[in-house]
């Protein structure tokens, strides 16, 4: 069949919740402001237990990633629109807030870098571009999160087809139940959103769902590598005031020292957050940060170290010991 324009392209069929119509925003057109707010929030509240549903297969993944950064792998995120933007967010996010760069998380978006801020037409459909980011950026040890609300997504399919030809774990991040890629991902996250306030406008459900579960991935993924001790953000790139403040305030609220205190210890170790909780935690004097340092060299961060992957805790024990020892003693 042609048209004045030439042979017309079948439509794409894509058979997902967030295309059809939701019957509880039919009306959004007739509404006043507060009312269409309403409607919009009232079915956001619906993402995040949504994606709680999904709390085993997040562990299992977040599990697999562990393991590949933990042999000197990477975890790739891929997509196109929106989907593909989020992982950029994600992944560009870690290196300020736990020093994790590239050489542990990368995200590639269809279209390239000037696709954050511009669609580009056709990146999308190319499996092709999508197998040669595995072809060409992926090692043996890493894990490929294919990122796709449609689940259909022919870039994520090339990237995870290729991934699978190569034996390297994959998953999926979708807002459909029935993704067809899903055969392609040994963990498939498919987020059930249901349909968007605006049929097919993924930007909504679909995208809230996808920041939740990128969150939680790489963040749990963050702290099992020992990047957090308890709840604090232990290596945060300190790049300029308000960082600097920062890690004083964590030593502060680590450790229960005062302000001059946490500076101190800070200042000591060559303003090394890991060994200034070190010092304080051990109960050592400021003249001892050079034995902090080398005793927190002693405990790397591992996920392999129960109850302790930091290995903080462990080192302020043994800097502890060290310090309060006769021999530590004498020798000071």
């Amino acid at each position: 069949m042609t048209d004045s324009h030439g042979p017309l392209t079948p439509l794409v069929q894509v058979h997902s919740p967030t295309e059809e119509r939701n019957p509880r925003s039919r009306d959004i057109d007739t509404l006043a402001s507060a009312q269409v707010v309403e409607r919009i929030l009232a079915e956001d509240a619906t993402v995040v237990a949504a994606v709680q549903a999904l709390t085993h297969e997040i562990a299992r993944l977040t599990d697999l990633c562990v393991d590949a950064l933990t042999n000197g792998g990477r975890v790739h995120y891929v997509g196109a629109g929106t989907s593909g933007r989020l992982g950029v967010l994600d992944a560009v996010e870690l290196l300020p807030t736990y020093n994790a760069g590239s050489d542990m998380f990368v995200a590639h978006l269809a279209g390239g870098d000037g696709a954050m801020m511009k669609a580009v037409e056709g990146a999308e459909d190319s499996e092709e571009l999508g197998a040669s980011v595995v072809a060409d950026h992926a090692g043996e040890h890493d894990v490929i999160v294919g990122l796709a609300a449609s689940g259909r997504t022919p870039y994520v399919k090339g990237a995870l087809a290729a991934a699978r030809e190569r034996g390297l774990a994959t998953a999926l991040v979708s807002a459909n139940p029935n993704a067809p890629l899903a055969a392609l991902a040994d963990v498939p996250l498919l987020v059930n959103t249901g349909p968007e306030v605006v049929t097919g406008s993924t930007r909504m459900k679909a995208a809230t769902a996808q920041k939740v579960l990128l969150n939680a991935l790489s963040t749990s993924v963050m702290v099992r590598l020992g990047k957090t001790f308890e709840n604090l953000m232990i290596d945060v790139r300190a790049t300029n005031e308000k960082l600097v403040a920062r890690t004083v305030r964590i030593v502060r609220e680590a450790t229960g020292v005062s302000e001059e205190e946490a500076r101190a210890a800070l200042e000591a170790t060559g303003h090394n957050l890991r060994a200034a909780l070190v010092l304080v935690l051990a109960g050592a004097p400021l003249e001892q940060a050079p034995e902090a340092l080398e005793t927190l060299a002693q405990f790397p961060p591992s996920a392999k170290r129960p109850g302790d992957a930091s290995g903080i805790r462990s080192a302020s024990e043994a800097l502890r010991a060290r310090v309060s020892s006769p021999t530590a003693a004498e020798e000071r």
